[in-house]
């Protein structure tokens, strides 16, 4: 830095280092402070990196197992359980179905049938019904009417749900004018439809199994008091 001076009669500059000022402002032991800080900083930040970069390689090599099957079938782009594939618990929510003469469960767009003390994937048989359909799916038209889109199954909206259809011969993605938006179709408990199980006396979600079927009832939230 320049630091000015008298001398003959006017002013001068010189050239001074800062390092003396530096020493003067923050002394030796919180340099020495500041430093260790700034290093325990930056080695924070690169184990927060590492463990990131460790965590999406996990997750990449699990999805990269035989187990695992990327449905990217009319942009659904989702990661399912390949059929065969067999749990030794069920995963928590699961929704029990009754056809003709088996027992399934439904779980986010997964089908479970029980093969000895284990459950194992399977591919739902044209027909079965479910109130409710998996959380992400993708809306596909054929002939002006939408079908339901999830982990290799079609399904099509019938009175008390949605029931699994034989897959089209021919999809779009595009609906057709007159068609409703995608998605309008209501949920169980919405303003819509409720889902009613007579043998139980109960509505879904509060009873998870109807072994004679859901009947889809208009929803009619109690009066006002």
């Amino acid at each position: 830095m320049l630091t000015p001076f008298l001398r003959g009669g006017g002013y001068h500059f010189r050239e001074t280092s800062k390092e003396p000022m530096i020493k003067t402002i923050l002394p030796a032991p919180a340099r020495l402070a500041a430093a260790f800080l700034a290093a325990a900083l930056l080695s924070v930040s690169l184990a927060h990196a590492q463990e990131r970069r460790e965590r999406r390689e996990h997750e990449r090599e699990r999805f990269q197992t035989p187990h695992w099957v990327f449905d990217d079938r009319f942009h659904h782009n989702h990661y399912y359980p390949a059929v065969g594939y067999a749990l030794d618990v069920l995963p928590t929510g699961n929704l029990v179905v009754n056809f003709r003469s088996g027992r399934f469960w439904f779980r986010s767009g997964v089908w479970f049938q029980q093969a000895g003390p284990r459950f194992v994937v399977v591919r739902p048989p044209v027909g079965v019904l479910v109130p409710v359909l998996p959380p992400a799916y993708s809306t596909v038209y054929i002939g002006g009417v939408p079908y339901y889109y999830a982990n290799d199954v079609y399904y099509v909206q019938q009175p008390g749900g949605y029931a699994v259809a034989e897959p089209p011969m021919a999809a779009s993605q595009n609906p057709p004018p007159p068609s409703p938006e995608p998605g309008s179709a209501a949920a169980p408990g919405s303003a819509g439809n409720w889902y009613y199980c007579e043998s139980a006396k109960a509505y879904y979600p509060y009873v998870t199994e109807c072994k004679e079927g859901w009947r889809s009832v208009p929803a009619t939230p109690p009066p006002a008091r």
